[in-house]
């Protein structure tokens, strides 16, 4: 069977955006992919990591990044990128260009480290790294489909505004944060918030950071 040179493929990450009304909270980054002829269709993987080192930090940031990266002094050799997550997309047929939209779920588990550093920026941009793999569908010089690797240095930068992340939050979870607790911890919170005749488990919380009440489970 005859066969072709696959078709170059360019990809460019051009915005981001909150997704809405989907189940769980997510961003949506509009790809432009830019290929040389026909191409069948993609099956396109993505890696997507924070290059924390490409942006400056001031003094309260790099306090609140601790956990992360360890004391200010310490950034020298502990100030890396972070893996974000892992994401995949089917593009149909196209020719020459088209866009896509890649869906990223996003967790507001304080114990994940992504969102401890998102929590923690203030203002600017986040600085993302889009590393793409998979497969191109394309047809050969008898109109066979043929296949190829997406080549291994495909990749794209991206700068997502601290703001967009808050506003997927505010939009999911408006004015509260989420807290993964081992269940031997929320039944032991429970019991507190009952002696005490507590309205809600954040006045539990609440009071338990206060110093907590006299008396009763703890």
């Amino acid at each position: 069977m005859d066969t072709i040179a696959p078709p170059g493929l360019a990809i460019a990450v051009e915005d981001a955006a909150v997704q809405e009304f989907a189940a769980v909270p997510t961003l949506r980054f509009t790809l432009a992919l830019r290929g040389e002829g026909e191409i069948r269709s993609v099956m396109l993987r993505a890696q997507i990591r924070v290059a924390a080192p490409r942006r400056s930090y001031d003094t309260a940031t790099r306090e609140r990044l601790a956990d992360l990266f360890g004391a200010p002094h310490q950034w020298s050799t502990t100030l890396r990128s972070l893996l974000w997550t892992h994401t995949h997309l089917s593009v149909p047929e196209f020719s020459g260009e088209t866009r896509a939209d890649l869906l990223v779920g996003c967790t507001y588990d304080f114990d994940a480290g992504i969102v401890t550093y998102f929590r923690a920026l203030a203002e600017g941009d986040i600085p993302l790294e889009f590393l793409f793999s998979g497969t191109i569908f394309y047809s050969g010089p008898d109109g066979a489909l043929q296949a190829a690797m997406i080549p291994w240095d495909t990749e794209a930068e991206f700068r997502l505004p601290v703001t967009a992340w808050d506003q997927l939050i505010d939009a999911y979870y408006p004015g509260t944060a989420w807290l993964r607790l081992r269940r031997d911890t929320a039944e032991r919170l429970s019991a507190y918030r009952t002696w005490h005749m507590l309205a809600t488990v954040d006045d539990a919380v609440a009071s338990l950071l206060d110093g907590g009440l006299d008396g009763g489970p703890r």
